[in-house]
């Protein structure tokens, strides 16, 4: 029950975060990718923002053996830069700068978001159950 409190409390934490910083403003983020047009530069404060707090919790963590839920850390993230990493950074930021939402904003505005917001998160969905298999076929080399 205590996880199920601090998670709540942490996601609304953050959605609250998302709604304040205009990440669920989709017009917002497309001026923040349109640097040959008509760019908006507000929202790195936002990565600023995020980026700082996220480092001193890495430090605290990694001083620490558990969670302050007494659970393990998960395992540290790959530091390589390979064609997996490169080529699904790109279809992120393609998708972002097309509808102007990346997943956590998407949750975020889906009161407020209308058919299209619910469109997005049909088709990412969609998207994340379509992954495991692809991949299996890609790594198999089947077409």
């Amino acid at each position: 029950m205590k996880q199920l409190l601090y998670g709540f409390l942490a996601g609304g934490l953050f959605g609250i975060g998302l709604l304040v910083s205009g990440m669920t403003d989709t017009t917002k983020v497309q001026g923040w990718l349109d640097v040959f047009g008509d760019w908006d530069p507000t929202l790195a404060f936002v990565m600023g923002g995020a980026i700082l707090p996220m480092a001193v919790a890495w430090r605290i963590a990694a001083r620490r053996e558990t969670s302050l839920l007494g659970l393990p850390f998960p395992e540290a993230p790959k530091r390589e830069v390979g064609p997996n990493l490169v080529i699904g950074s790109v279809l992120f930021g393609m998708g972002w700068a097309l509808a102007g939402l990346c997943p956590g904003p998407a949750l975020a505005s889906i009161s407020f978001g209308g058919w299209g917001g619910v469109l997005f998160l049909v088709a990412m969905a969609a998207g994340m159950l379509a992954a495991p298999a692809t991949r299996a076929r890609i790594d198999a080399g089947t077409p």
